[in-house]
């Protein structure tokens, strides 16, 4: 039995509907949905993320920390797959992350090593900082990395706890980097580009980038490691199933690709001749944005993992088919 925290999320619901397709469905799912406790009765949108998905219980992230704190759980687990956290690199309530992404994740990695369960947990590319130490994955660089916000410095705090009390020779800590995909319309602002983008573009052929503030960079001319969510879930399944492969790793293609590059998919993607429109950037990201990353893939490819990346023309291709025939976004 496996338990997925996040599972009505973004990430956490494609791993739902990944190990479904593999044959498992004695899932726990752990999240929390606005309203009720439970998914059929919910009015969450996230409530739709696992419409078809197959699992043997739901636990509200608030119920499953008791059960895990009093170590109540009576069943036989053989892996947690960590994805649940706040995301949102804009709020800046520092208890709320203290609480729900770093001490939730300690209280769970501390029982899955306890009871010998497999733990893999969702860390990020926001840890990164400005990128002036690198991207790469190995112990010096993420003991040096500076994040630009709350959300990047909780998951940095886990990251060095478990490397400083020597966990990470028994878990995986996964730094993803900008991943897209079905399942993330319920994100409001912290969705993709893509998804926030295809309805002008697909109703006007018009679509809006963020101005350039540094003099590297040109309008839309930042770059980011986009990653398609079917290839990250792919890296999960990978560390799933290679319990003797562990330490933190990143999570991208190893490509930095520009917003321009982006939007010219899209409008490829979505049949429109390219009209782009460069907006200033709200006064709260100006000093904290990242206009450069880039994924070191080195580790994860000496780690064994030989399956490659989709091209971020083929990835939107794919992703704007799926807007198309889903009315969530």
């Amino acid at each position: 039995m496996k338990i997925i925290t996040g599972g009505a999320g973004f990430i956490g619901s494609c791993i739902v509907a990944k190990l479904n397709e593999l044959g498992y469905d004695d899932l726990i799912v752990v999240d929390h949905l606005e309203d009720h406790l439970l998914p059929d009765v919910s009015t969450d949108p996230k409530v739709h993320n696992l419409t078809e998905k197959k699992y043997i219980k739901f636990y509200d992230k608030t119920d499953f920390l008791d059960l895990i704190a009093g170590n109540k759980l009576d069943v036989n687990i053989s892996a947690i797959i960590h994805m649940g956290a706040c995301s949102s690199t804009t709020v800046q309530d520092a208890k709320y992350f203290q609480e729900n992404n770093l001490e939730y994740t300690r209280t769970l990695s501390n029982w899955a090593l306890k009871n010998e369960i497999r733990f893999i947990y969702a860390s990020s590319a926001a840890t990164y900082g400005d990128g002036s130490v690198g991207y790469k994955d190995d112990d010096d660089t993420v003991r040096k990395c500076k994040p630009l916000n709350l959300y990047g410095q909780s998951k940095q705090d886990f990251d060095i706890s478990a490397l400083e009390n020597h966990y990470l020779d028994r878990m995986v800590g996964l730094k993803f980097f900008n991943v897209f995909g079905p399942n993330e319309y319920h994100k409001a602002d912290m969705r993709s580009v893509v998804n926030k983008a295809y309805k002008r573009v697909a109703e006007e052929g018009k679509m809006s980038l963020f101005k350039s503030y540094h003099p590297d960079f040109g309008d839309g001319e930042q770059k980011r490691d986009f990653i398609y969510v079917k290839d990250a879930v792919d890296v999960v399944m990978y560390f799933l199933d290679h319990p003797e492969v562990n330490g933190i790793f990143n999570v991208g293609t190893g490509q930095a690709r520009s917003w321009n590059d982006l939007a010219q998919a899209l409008f490829k993607a979505v049949g429109k001749k390219p009209h782009i429109e460069y907006i200033p950037m709200p006064e709260i990201l100006k000093d904290k944005y990242q206009y450069f990353t880039q994924a070191d893939m080195t580790k994860l490819k000496k780690s064994g993992y030989t399956k490659p990346f989709t091209s971020l023309e083929a990835a939107v291709e794919d992703y704007v088919s799926y807007l198309k025939n889903h009315r969530y976004w």
